[in-house]
């Protein structure tokens, strides 16, 4: 480890006794200590903390991101009309976390839950904020019929490629030969790769970084929030005790060094090939992978409500959750319904 010199140390301990000498105006910006408060704690619920999560998860780090990313929608996005909505597991306690109106809800059933709020209030930007086990194994079935529908909802999916907070044991994403406490040999099955099943089923904006990629991975989850439709972030994150020292990743720092070492991006990747065997010295392929916006399942609610002449105040909700307003000729359809 490195240490100063005694001829360092006195001059830090001269150069701070002279910032809390001089007065405000005088102390230098670039050493003076921070105002009390911080930055995110307007979006933070500060009576939650300090957080549950284990030493070098990346979990904090995916919560930063989201909090960046809030804040540069809020011109166009408001916070109170921001909900986030989690099931169970590490990445769950994201939305008690969070200052928003928030959900914690079943396992495997964030999906369902997100639904209903977008149907109930359309003018709800709605994140589901979930893991791996939560979103595509317990919940596969939600996520693959939402996915297809193309709901107006965004997911955030923390890939550790474990059950972390239940005991560590497999899941769908858990790498072909990984050992958990489930499969103390190695697990026997392929794992699902995510960005292919996603383009498979449709969806319009997909993207994966890792928790070392911070500011790519805070625009992604950006450029989600005001994507129409139901848009995809997978975040590759460390779990030390339920995946990472079991499988030759003993820290999370160990982790994020095989991150730097072994992720590559590119954005025009054939996602059939970007699955994750998570052996080590295999790639990591990252980046905004698919940005191809198609009507969304409120928009084509909105259309089927303006041919069928149905209540006006229901066309008007849903045409403006969708970004799109009522035509004067569904107006004029109305008028002259009987």
């Amino acid at each position: 480890m490195k240490t100063a010199t005694d001829g360092q140390s006195e001059a830090l301990l001269r150069q701070g006794a002279a910032i809390e000498a001089a007065p405000p105006e005088a102390a230098d910006p670039e050493v003076a200590l921070p105002s009390e408060g911080h930055p995110a704690d307007n979006l933070l619920r500060e009576d939650r903390l300090p957080h549950i999560w284990c030493p070098e998860c990346g979990l904090g780090i995916a919560l930063k991101a989201y909090l960046r990313a809030l804040e540069q929608v809020a011109p166009e996005m408001p916070l109170d009309k921001q909900v986030c909505v989690s099931g169970i597991g590490c990445t769950g306690r994201i939305a008690g976390y969070v200052n928003l109106d928030s959900y914690h809800t079943t396992h495997g059933r964030a999906i369902p839950f997100a639904t209903g709020l977008k149907l109930g209030n359309p003018e709800l930007s709605v994140t589901v904020f979930t893991g791996d086990g939560d979103l595509l194994t317990i919940g596969g079935n939600h996520f693959v019929h939402a996915a297809r529908r193309n709901f107006d909802i965004n997911v955030f999916l923390v890939n550790n490629f474990t059950y972390g907070m239940t005991g560590g044991q497999f899941g769908g994403t858990t790498p072909q030969g990984a050992v958990s406490s489930t499969t103390p040999y190695g697990n026997v099955e392929d794992p699902m790769n995510v960005p292919a099943l996603a383009e498979a089923l449709g969806v319009p904006y997909v993207a994966r970084w890792t928790t070392l990629h911070v500011r790519q991975l805070a625009r992604s989850l950006e450029q989600a929030l005001r994507t129409p439709g139901f848009t995809l972030v997978e975040i590759i994150s460390p779990c030390p005790p339920g995946f990472g020292r079991a499988n030759e990743y003993r820290t999370g720092t160990e982790m994020m060094k095989a991150f730097r070492d072994v992720c590559r991006v590119d954005p025009e990747a054939d996602l059939r090939t970007v699955g994750l065997p998570m052996r080590p010295g295999d790639p990591i392929v990252c980046g905004d992978f698919i940005c191809r916006p198609r009507p969304s399942y409120l928009q084509r609610y909105a259309e089927q409500m303006r041919n069928a002449g149905v209540h006006e105040a229901a066309a008007e909700a849903a045409a403006s959750a969708s970004g799109e307003g009522v035509s004067p000729g569904y107006s004029r359809r109305l008028e002259s319904a009987p």
